[in-house]
C-alpha cells in the first residue's frame, strides 16, 4: 500500500476534530477530563482536537458514548476517518473493496494486506523507505487490519490469492512474526469463501510463467462491473476500461491455472510452517 499523506487531505477528521472540541467545551470538560472519561490522556485529547494525531476507532467509540448526545456523530464518523487513514491513492479501491463480491488478488513480494497479521503488517510498514513516522505506522497498521472485517461479513465475500512460493519464506521483523502470518494464513486459507494458492518458486522452469509481469487485484463489484487494481512504487492505478480489465483478467487466469491447486497449496503452507516451529 503506498505511504500515508498529509493531514491536509483528511477534511472529515479535521472535521470531527472540531466537532469534538466544541462539544467539550459545551460539557465544560478540560482536555483532561475528556481523556479520563474514555481512558486517553489530556494530551490524546489535545492532538485530536489540533488534528495532530486522527483519533483511533477506540477513540470514537468512547467520544460516542461520553459527548455524543445520542446524535451517532461520532459513530458515523468512524467509516470515514478510517477511510482518510488510507493514502489518498488507495481510497478510491478501499470503497470498491469493501462492497465487493469477489475479490482476487496475485502477490509476488509480501503477503496481500487483506491477509496480513497485526505484528507482519507493522513489520512490513516499519521496513518501508522513506521511512514512516511511528505515529503513522500506527494508522496504517490499524487501517490495514480494519480490512479484514470482510472475512467476517454478512454477506459472503469470495476472496482468493494467488502467492508466489517464495513470500512464504520471506520474513519481516522476526522469524516468530513470520510463524505467526503463516499460521493466520493456514487459517483463513480454511474457511469457506476463502481460495489460496501457490505458484511454484520454479513454475518457469516449465518455460509457461504468466506472472512475470508483477501482482494485481481484479474485483467483481455489487454492480458487477469488474475493475483491476495495480501498484507500482507507491503509484496507485485503478482500471475500469473493459479491454484492458479483460486482457488482466485473462492474465490472472493463467497464473491461476499454473498455481497449485489449493489442497495442495495449503499443504505446501503448512509444511513450512511446521518447520519454522
Amino acid at each position: 500500500m503506498p505511504k500515508a499523506d498529509r493531514n491536509d487531505d483528511r477534511p472529515v477528521t479535521r472535521f470531527i476534530a472540531e466537532i469534538a472540541r466544541l462539544l467539550r467545551v459545551r460539557e465544560n470538560l478540560t482536555q483532561e477530563a475528556l481523556g479520563d472519561r474514555i481512558g486517553y490522556t489530556g494530551s490524546a485529547i489535545s492532538a485530536l482536537e489540533t488534528g495532530a494525531q486522527p483519533p483511533s476507532d477506540r477513540m470514537l467509540e468512547g467520544l460516542e458514548l461520553a459527548i455524543g448526545n445520542g446524535l451517532g456523530i461520532f459513530e458515523v464518523s468512524r467509516k470515514y476517518v478510517l477511510l482518510e487513514k488510507y493514502p489518498v491513492g488507495f481510497r478510491p479501491f478501499s470503497q470498491i473493496e469493501a462492497s465487493a463480491c469477489t475479490i482476487s488478488s496475485y502477490e509476488t513480494l509480501v503477503m496481500d494486506g487483506l491477509f496480513q497479521t497485526e505484528a507482519y503488517a507493522r513489520a512490513l510498514i516499519k521496513a518501508g523507505y522513506p521511512p514512516v513516522a511511528p505515529g503513522k505506522v500506527e494508522e496504517l497498521v490499524e487501517a490495514r487490519l480494519a480490512r479484514r472485517s470482510l472475512f467476517e461479513s454478512d454477506r459472503e465475500v469470495m476472496i482468493e490469492m494467488i502467492l508466489e512460493e517464495s513470500v512464504l519464506s520471506r520474513p519481516f521483523g522476526s522469524q516468530e512474526i513470520m510463524q505467526e502470518q503463516l499460521t493466520s494464513l493456514i487459517e483463513d486459507a480454511e474457511r469457506v469463501n476463502v481460495t489460496v494458492q501457490i505458484l511454484p518458486q520454479d513454475r518457469g522452469l516449465s518455460g509457461a510463467y504468466a506472472g512475470a509481469c508483477g501482482p494485481m487485484k481484479l474485483v467483481e463489484t455489487q454492480d458487477h462491473d469488474h475493475v483491476v487494481y495495480l501498484e507500482i512504487e507507491d503509484e496507485s492505478i485503478l482500471i475500469s476500461d473493459r479491454a484492458k480489465v479483460s486482457r488482466l483478467a485473462q492474465r490472472y487466469a493463467k497464473i491461476r491455472a499454473q498455481a497449485l491447486s489449493p489442497d495442495e497449496s495449503l499443504g505446501l503452507i503448512k509444511k513450512l510452517a511446521g518447520g519454522r516451529r
